[in-house]
């Protein structure tokens, strides 16, 4: 049932799935709005009852899957669970308005749209060479798919929901950014106003929360929030580091073999290394188009197949996954 369900769902997400409704973040937010009273604000400001506060609504979702011991039921709730922690609608509408700014030979609002995604990513600085803008849209790719998988190929459908919470806790504007309008559509004009600020609320740790303050009006939440996103960054660190070396190795099975499994075997024990920086740094070994040049040099065509290159190495990465979630499947390993 667990590749069945991966299958579906990757499948309803590629054809069907649009817009806020489909988006963990949107059911999210009202989980941490009520954690700014009550019982929930107690555990959530307390650290080991922090790590219930966080696991909370997973339990739930594990509780329901569970509680019905009906197969249909059990994968019509898994699909659900999956489309719903794999949406990323937002980044999606992000990445077609970047591709047509290079179309229109744009590269200053294709700047500007990156820098928007690196602001929402808690990114603290936008690399200046196309390699590294490129690999920000592989990166996205893991969190959204890759590590959520390999969660729920783990744990099931708490092991997605927990992960995709943890996710959306470390970014800094899960409570604020909602540019977009009912279709989920946001415009380059915007995101060139957006942008600025936006970064600037990732400058450092100790201005992120006071950056978040301005822009809200809401002072206590906002702490309350930064609190919750540097717990839940420290935690994330963890939870991507296996999916991380996994998928690593898959972007060597994809990727050019020679270069990436050199640097893996490098870094593959180092434990204090960002999951981001590891992972970002195979898939251009991986990639040959990966060729750092200056974004201003190269022309626009250059940059767009840099990153139709990356987001097709991050598609057959996935893709291997699949295949190995096939093979245990088949054998026995995996039920």
């Amino acid at each position: 049932m667990t590749l069945l369900s991966m299958l579906i769902a990757l499948i309803i997400e590629r054809l069907a799935v649009r817009g806020a409704p489909w988006q963990w973040v949107s059911y999210f937010r009202p989980y941490l709005r009520a954690s700014e009273q009550g019982v929930l604000a107690q555990w959530s400001t307390r650290p080991w009852l922090a790590f219930v506060w966080w696991l909370l609504p997973a339990l739930m979702v594990a509780l329901c899957v569970h509680l019905v011991q009906f197969w249909l039921f059990q994968l019509a709730l898994n699909v659900v669970v999956l489309l719903l922690c794999i949406g990323c609608w937002h980044y999606r509408q992000r990445y077609k308005q970047y591709l047509n700014a290079l179309t229109r030979d744009d590269k200053e609002a294709a700047f500007l749209l990156m820098e928007q995604v690196c602001a929402e990513q808690g990114c603290v600085e936008l690399a200046s060479d196309t390699a590294a803008g490129a690999s920000q849209w592989v990166w996205l790719n893991f969190r959204y798919y890759a590590a959520v998988l390999f969660w729920f190929m783990l744990l099931g459908a708490f092991g997605a929901v927990a992960y995709a919470s943890l996710r959306q806790l470390s970014e800094p504007l899960t409570g604020q950014h909602s540019d977009e309008d009912a279709s989920g559509e946001v415009s380059a004009q915007s995101a060139a106003v957006s942008a600025e600020p936006q970064a600037a609320l990732v400058m450092d740790d100790a201005g992120m929360v006071s950056g978040v303050e301005a822009n809200s009006g809401h002072g206590s939440s906002a702490a309350i929030y930064g609190s919750w996103q540097q717990q839940a960054q420290a935690w994330l660190h963890w939870a991507d580091f296996l999916p991380a070396r996994l998928f690593g190795l898959g972007l060597a099975l994809v990727g050019d073999f020679n270069r990436t499994s050199a640097l893996f075997m490098q870094q593959v024990g180092d434990l204090t290394m960002p999951a981001s920086q590891f992972y970002s740094q195979l898939s251009q070994v991986a990639e040959p188009m990966f060729q750092p040049v200056d974004s201003n040099a190269a022309d626009s065509q250059q940059l767009t197949r840099q990153t139709v290159a990356a987001v097709q190495l991050a598609k057959r990465n996935v893709l291997f996954f699949l295949a190995l979630v096939a093979i245990l499947t088949l054998s026995g390993w995996l039920a």
